[in-house]
């Protein structure tokens, strides 16, 4: 499921996944928005746009959605290594106290 695009010049994410056609100016985003994102990119299949800012006519959207799109990008280039690299710490951390 597509949770960041980039439409009509402007930059749009996902608030609520229960509501996949609601979305909202990426100037929008708080805190919270972001830990929700990054909570489904961790659990569900996550797609957004490749960041062009020739697509994107407002600074403040170019700005914002380059540094989510990197951001996301980058964790999700790199998802198994994470959780594989969680898994093995309680692994170890359950077997020291057991």
């Amino acid at each position: 499921m597509k949770y960041l695009k980039i439409e009509d010049n402007k930059g749009y994410y996902i608030k609520d996944a229960t509501a996949p056609t609601n979305w909202v100016e990426i100037d929008q985003i708080e805190k919270d928005d972001l830990l929700n994102l990054l909570d489904h990119a961790t659990s569900n299949d996550f797609e957004l746009d490749a960041y062009e800012e020739n697509l994107l006519g407002n600074k403040a959207h170019q700005i914002i959605y380059k540094h989510i799109a990197e951001k996301f990008t980058t964790f999700l280039t790199n998802k198994d290594r994470f959780k594989d690299e969680a898994e093995n710490l309680f692994k170890t951390a359950l077997e020291k106290y057991q």
